[in-house]
């Protein structure tokens, strides 16, 4: 017994009624309608070795990085308070007292009385060194002047927050504007690269291309 399928003849076993091997031939594999995916490159990240020794002024190493991320920490008591010199201190909530105030202890081991409403709640050290501050847990004053610290102590002067990029003058030369540099941010998506000028511009010029508009940037 057997069928004709794309003008072959397929012909089935007696027993189990499945085809005859050779007859698979005949048989073309089933299409399927696939959505359209963006290639690989254009979701990974940027691989830092195309900035040369820019790289360690724009995106933090990753072993570093897991140092800093892997600080153990209380989430409950961890917090900042104000400080007339540094503008906010890392603390340790100790006990409540009255008035709506509560005993802290700050990193340098001093106990201070203060308001519970000036404390401002820290981020987990996972969001330390962070590349886009819109990303923290608690974005407050405190969190965003502390990653702004790490990040210009390493020399790493543009920070992402949202939209915007900030820029903190080094007051000296930084190896990140070069020409290699500027390949490396050529067509890059904003996300795969570390934060720079080059990718607010450039995004800003691709942006122009594909929608036929007008861009701006506000630099204050």
């Amino acid at each position: 017994m057997g069928i004709e399928v794309g003008g072959k003849s397929m012909q089935f076993l007696r027993h189990g009624h499945l085809p005859v091997p050779d007859a698979l031939d005949c048989l073309e594999p089933p299409r399927f309608l696939v959505p359209h995916l963006p290639p690989l490159s254009a979701t990974a990240m940027m691989d830092v070795s195309e900035l040369g020794e820019s790289a360690r002024y724009l995106r933090q190493g990753y072993q570093d990085l897991m140092k800093v991320h892997t600080v153990p920490w209380d989430g409950r008591k961890r917090v900042w308070v104000p400080d007339e010199q540094d503008a906010y201190v890392e603390a340790e909530i100790k006990s409540e007292a009255t008035g709506g105030r509560v005993n802290v202890e700050t990193k340098d081991q001093k106990m201070l009385l203060v308001r519970e409403a000036e404390l401002q709640p820290m981020n987990p050290p996972r969001f330390d060194v962070l590349e886009d501050m819109a990303m923290m847990t608690h974005l407050n004053e405190a969190a965003v002047l502390h990653n702004l610290r790490q990040r210009y102590a390493r020399w790493m002067i543009y920070t992402y927050s949202g939209l915007f990029c900030v820029t903190i003058n080094p007051y000296k030369w930084l190896p990140v504007y070069t020409a290699s540099v500027v390949a490396a941010y050529k067509g890059k998506r904003r996300s795969e690269a570390p934060p720079h000028i080059y990718a607010v511009a450039d995004n800003a010029y691709n942006d122009m291309l594909r929608n036929r508009e007008n861009q701006s940037m506000l630099i204050t």
